[in-house]
């Protein structure tokens, strides 16, 4: 994953489509030696697994395909959904173009969502996925649209999203009603969540494999680090609707006062 002070250069918020090569294995293949991740999604599906893990029809050869490469890494059979979630460490999303040529979510396993649920967004486009996003599909629709449609198959390309959390659980499910981060502001109490996302294709079915990676950063720590006025800079920047969507209204003003 890359340093910290590359996802923040000194520059305004903006949303953007920047991507970077890697190969597959270093994305999706198993890096926690303590196996904690692997037990806490065991926990998530032993509670759910109707919530954290699901398949459309259209997704089954998806998988399938998905599963042929992640032999390569080591990764057992993957028969369903439930199987994905107790297999990999990442989070996996399936994604094919229907009719159209529209890029749909046919399913797989979320057990690390980031205020969104799976169940939710079976099936949809990813215009409509993207939709309560401030700004995305007017910038971006386009940009990925045309990425997703020329994703070469056998390397993944990388990218990351990030926010402000006021917890260090991984599960931000919308039924977790985990709260937003709150005044008053201490930034050990506050993280910086980023999304490490990787993009793989799948050239036999004509899908792409959309894989997630969650990265907890105590705030404090990312203060001291040389990230810190990229950080303090995206959020003087950014749009107020995106501040609301991002849930930092309580708190972003003073974030920026002691990140300065």
């Amino acid at each position: 994953m890359p340093p910290l002070a590359e996802l923040f250069p000194d520059r305004d918020y903006r949303l953007h489509l920047t991507l970077r090569r890697a190969e597959p294995a270093e994305f999706f293949a198993g890096r926690d030696e303590s196996g904690r991740l692997l037990a806490e999604r065991a926990e998530w599906l032993a509670c759910d697994s109707s919530r954290y893990a699901a398949l459309l029809p259209a997704g089954r050869p998806l998988l399938a395909e998905f599963s042929a490469m992640a032999a390569e890494w080591g990764v057992g059979e993957l028969k369903d959904a439930h199987a994905l979630g107790l297999a990999l460490e990442p989070d996996v999303l399936f994604l094919s173009p229907d009719a159209d040529g529209q890029f749909r979510l046919q399913g797989g396993a979320l057990c690390f969502p980031t205020g969104w649920a799976l169940e939710e967004k079976l099936g949809q486009t990813l215009d409509v996925i993207h939709g309560p996003v401030p700004g995305l599909n007017t910038a971006l629709a386009a940009p990925i649209h045309q990425f997703l449609s020329k994703l070469k198959p056998g390397v993944s390309f990388l990218r990351d999203n990030w926010g402000l959390a006021g917890s260090t659980a991984l599960n931000l499910h919308p039924a977790q009603e985990i709260p937003p981060p709150a005044a008053p502001v201490a930034l050990d109490e506050l993280w910086l969540r980023v999304e490490h996302q990787a993009l793989l294709a799948l050239p036999a079915t004509g899908g792409v494999a959309f894989g997630i990676r969650i990265a907890l950063h105590r705030l404090d720590e990312v203060a001291r680090s040389p990230a810190a006025g990229g950080l303090r800079r995206a959020l003087e920047s950014m749009p107020p609707a995106m501040v609301a969507y991002k849930r930092l209204e309580e708190v972003r003003t003073a974030v920026i006062a002691l990140l300065g």
